[in-house]
C-alpha cells in the first residue's frame, strides 16, 4: 500500500505533462499556420487567379475571425469546460485546414479561412486556461518559459516551413500543403487530447455576450470589407457609407457594454479598464502596432516575391535573420532590459524600429531590383531588434496598473485589440500599397519597379505609425510591473488562477498577441 501514492502521482505527473504537450503542440499549430501563409501568397494568387483584394482577404479575414471570437471562446470554456472547447476548436481547426488545402476558388479560401480563424478562437484560449488548471502556480513559471521557446520557434519555423512547402511542390499540389500538414497534427492532438487533457471550468464564469460579438465584428467587417475592396471597384459611395457606418456601429457598442456593464457585470469590453490611463495607452499601441505588422509583412512578400521575381525559399531564407532578431531581443528585453531600463526600452524598440524601416527604404531605392538577400541583412535584423524589444515587454507594460481581479478581462482584450489591428493593417494595404499600382495598364517589364516604389510608399507610412507609437507610449508606466503567467497567483492554487482566467483571457494570444515573448506577432 505505501508504494500505491507514489505510482499515482507518477502517472498523474505523466498526464499533465503529455496534456502539456497537447496544448503547446496545438498553439504551435496555430502560430506556424498564421506565419505561414504570407511566404505562400503569390502561388496562391497564380493558382486560383485571385484578385489582390482576395489575396488580402485570405489574411485579413483570419485575423478579423479570430480577433472577434476570443473572448467569447475563452468563455466558453469557463462555461462549458476547457477540455471540451479545446477539442471542438481542434476539431474545427483541422477541417477548415482540409477545406484551405482543397479550395477550387479563391472565394473558397477566403471562407475556409473564415472559418479557421473562428475555430482557433474557440481553440487558443483554452491553453493558457488548461496550463493554469493542470500545474500549480509554483511550475507555472518554468512552464511558461518552454512556452516561449515554443512560441519562439513558431515565429522562425513558419516562414521557412511554408518556403519549403510551397518550393517542393509536394504531388504538384503547390501551396496546398501549408494548410494540410495541420491535418495529422490536428487529429493527433484530437486524439491524445481526448485521453490526456483534465477538464476544468472556472467557478465564476461570466456570461456570454452575442450581442457584443456582433456589434463588434459587424463595426470591423464595415470597417475591413471596403478599404479591402474599394480600389478595384474604385472607391463606390457604399463603401464610404459603410466605413462611416461603423462608426457608429462602434458607438452602438459602448452603450450596450455600458447597459451589459449594469446589467449583470459581464460585458464582453469592460469599459472600465479604459480610466486606467496606462491601459488605455497600451490598448492604443496594440491596435496600431497590429497595423504595423499588418502592413509590413504582406507588403514585405509581395516585393520579394512578385516584385523582385525571388522564389518562396528564397524570400522564406530572407526572412530568418529577422526571426532570430526579434527572438533574441524579445528574451533579452523582458530579462535584462525592462527591469533597468523600464518603458525607455519601448520607446528604443519603436525608434529602432523606425531606423530598420529608413534603411530599407534607402536599400530598396539604391539597389532598385538588384538588392540581394545580404544586403537586405542588416535592415532586417535593425528591425527585428526594434519589434523584440516591443513585443515581449507590451502586455506587462499595458497591464501594469490594472487591477488583478480585472487581469482576464484586460488580457483578453489585449488580444482581441491586436488582432483587429493586424486585419486593419492587412485591409489598409490597398491604400499604402495598391494604391500606387496600377497592375490593369502595367507592362510586365514595369512590375518590379512598381512594386519596389510601392514597397517604399509602404514603409514610409510604417515610420509613420511607429513615430505616433513612440509619442503614445509616454503614457505607458515609467517602470512597468511584471505579470508572468502563473507567477501572480498568490494563493498558488487553481482556483485563483481559475479566476484569473475567467475573460477567457488565454491562450498564447492573452499574452501579447504578437508574438515573441508570449505570442507571436508575425500573425500574417
Amino acid at each position: 500500500m505505501s508504494s500505491q501514492p507514489p505510482a499515482t502521482d507518477a502517472a498523474s505527473d505523466r498526464r499533465r505533462w503529455i496534456a502539456l504537450a497537447i496544448v503547446m503542440t496545438a498553439a504551435f499549430m496555430d502560430l506556424v499556420d498564421v506565419t505561414i501563409v504570407n511566404i505562400a501568397i503569390p502561388s496562391i494568387e497564380r493558382d486560383l487567379d485571385a484578385s489582390f483584394g482576395a489575396i488580402q482577404w485570405i489574411t485579413a479575414g483570419y485575423a478579423l475571425a479570430f480577433a472577434a471570437g476570443l473572448i467569447t471562446g475563452g468563455r466558453l470554456g469557463d462555461i462549458y469546460g476547457r477540455k471540451r472547447l479545446f477539442l471542438i476548436g481542434i476539431t474545427g481547426f483541422t477541417l477548415a485546414s482540409a477545406l484551405c488545402g482543397l479550395a477550387a476558388s479563391s472565394e473558397m479560401l477566403v471562407a475556409s479561412r473564415l472559418l479557421q480563424g473562428a475555430t482557433a478562437a474557440l481553440m487558443v484560449p483554452q491553453v493558457l486556461a488548461i496550463v493554469h488548471a493542470t500545474f500549480p502556480a509554483h511550475e507555472r513559471g518554468k512552464v511558461f518559459g518552454l512556452f516561449g521557446a515554443i512560441v519562439g520557434l513558431g515565429a522562425v519555423s513558419g516562414p521557412l516551413l511554408g518556403a519549403l512547402l510551397t518550393e517542393w511542390n509536394l504531388f504538384g499540389l503547390e501551396w496546398r500543403p501549408i494548410f494540410l500538414i495541420n491535418l495529422p497534427v490536428g487529429i493527433a492532438g484530437l486524439i491524445l487530447g481526448r485521453k490526456y487533457i483534465t477538464e476544468s471550468r472556472a467557478p465564476k464564469a461570466l456570461r456570454l455576450d452575442i450581442i457584443g460579438v456582433v456589434l463588434v465584428t459587424s463595426a470591423m467587417l464595415m470597417l475591413v470589407y471596403p478599404l479591402t475592396r474599394g480600389r478595384e471597384l474604385d472607391w463606390p459611395l457604399w463603401g464610404h457609407l459603410c466605413m462611416a457606418g461603423s462608426l457608429v456601429v462602434f458607438a452602438a457598442l459602448v452603450a450596450y457594454e455600458r447597459y451589459k456593464a449594469r446589467k449583470d457585470g459581464s460585458p464582453l469590453i469592460e469599459l472600465s479598464l479604459f480610466t486606467v490611463k496606462s491601459f488605455a495607452a497600451g490598448i492604443a499601441v496594440q491596435l496600431v502596432f497590429g497595423i504595423v505588422c499588418g502592413i509590413f509583412f504582406l507588403v514585405w512578400t509581395l516585393y520579394m516575391q512578385i516584385g523582385l521575381g525571388w522564389s518562396a525559399l528564397r524570400a522564406g531564407l530572407t526572412g530568418v535573420p529577422f526571426s532570430i532578431a526579434v527572438s533574441v531581443a524579445a528574451g533579452l528585453s523582458v530579462q535584462k532590459l525592462v527591469p533597468r531600463f523600464g518603458r525607455k526600452v519601448l520607446q528604443a524598440g519603436a525608434l529602432t524600429m523606425a531606423a530598420g524601416m529608413l534603411l530599407y527604404i534607402w536599400e530598396a531605392d539604391h539597389y532598385g531590383a538588384e538588392i540581394n538577400s545580404w544586403q537586405m541583412m542588416a535592415p532586417l535584423v535593425v528591425m527585428g531588434v526594434g519589434m523584440g524589444l516591443i513585443v515581449a515587454p507590451l502586455t506587462d507594460a499595458v497591464l501594469s496598473d490594472v487591477p488583478r481581479g480585472h487581469a482576464g478581462s484586460a488580457s483578453g482584450l489585449i488580444s482581441t485589440t491586436q488582432q483587429m489591428g493586424n486585419a486593419l493593417g492587412l485591409a489598409l494595404v490597398s491604400v499604402v500599397f495598391f494604391g500606387s499600382i496600377d497592375e490593369r495598364e502595367m507592362a510586365p517589364q514595369m512590375v518590379g519597379r512598381a512594386f519596389g516604389e510601392a514597397f517604399q510608399n509602404s514603409l514610409w507610412w510604417v515610420v509613420g505609425i511607429l513615430a505616433l507609437i513612440f509619442v503614445v507610449m509616454f503614457a505607458l508606466p515609467a517602470r512597468p510591473k511584471q505579470h508572468l503567467e502563473g507567477m501572480q497567483d498568490g494563493e498558488g492554487t487553481n482556483e485563483g488562477a481559475e479566476s484569473d482566467e475567467g475573460d477567457g483571457s488565454g491562450g498564447p494570444g492573452a499574452a501579447g498577441g504578437t508574438g515573441l515573448g508570449k505570442k507571436p506577432a508575425m500573425t500574417h
